[in-house]
């Protein structure tokens, strides 16, 4: 019995050993895993910061997002048309959009409301890109528009579905509207091509996602 006994208490503890040594490994690949993705952390953070994008409105602006590349080609209607790629992953990071307001990219998984809706407060760009691309018209005016044209578009817009309206002072121009991957500026509200802009976009044949919806989403 006594050796039996023996024999089992050794088993025991080697087998405690071997638990003891495969734990300790586990923590050692733990520390090494932890070690690398620090390093991969401040590697990006430093990239990030090298990698500095300014916003352009104009024809040769580029993209500055990593899954977009293209350029504004202005056509013979004044409507500025990205020629190039627009990525359209959902992302939980900050996009930097080469255009304000941006005419696509990657975005935000959750959309703004665009259901003829009024916003009083500057959007989340990657929200109203994901508008952008379920069909919707985003008009946008900064401080130098008139009110009387912001009063008179945001009544065309409230009766219009598939289309959302804000204030952007980071925009270059007093009014402007924007589809996916299409761009134009207006005089005022009373400008034929905003009726043009609308009548072309609204759902238009640019619409990477004809008929998803244009409520359900964020309501500011």
């Amino acid at each position: 019995m006594g050796s039996a006994n023996t024999t089992g208490s050794a088993a025991r503890k080697a087998r405690i050993e071997e638990m003891r040594r495969a734990e300790q490994a586990r923590e050692r690949r733990g520390r090494v895993l932890v070690i690398g993705g620090s390093v991969l952390a401040v590697v990006a953070l430093v990239a990030g910061g090298v990698f500095v994008v300014r916003s352009q409105s104009g024809d040769d602006a580029s993209a500055a997002d990593s899954k977009a590349s293209g350029k504004f080609v202005t056509g013979a209607d004044g409507v500025r048309t990205w020629k190039g790629k627009l990525g359209r992953t959902h992302v939980a990071r900050t996009v930097k959009y080469p255009t304000e307001p941006p005419v696509g990219g990657d975005h935000n998984q959750v959309w703004m409301n665009c259901n003829g809706d009024v916003y009083t407060k500057a959007l989340n760009n990657m929200n109203a890109v994901h508008s952008l691309e379920h069909g919707a018209v985003w008009v946008t005016y900064n401080s130098k528009a008139a009110k009387a044209d912001v009063d008179a578009l945001a009544a065309k817009v409230k009766k219009t579905p598939y289309t959302l309206m804000s204030p952007d002072d980071a925009q270059a121009d007093p009014i402007m509207l924007t589809a996916w991957g299409n761009q134009r500026t207006v005089k005022g509200a009373s400008d034929p091509n905003v009726d043009a802009f609308f009548a072309k976009f609204v759902q238009g044949k640019q619409t990477p996602e004809p008929g998803a919806a244009c409520t359900g989403g964020l309501a500011q």
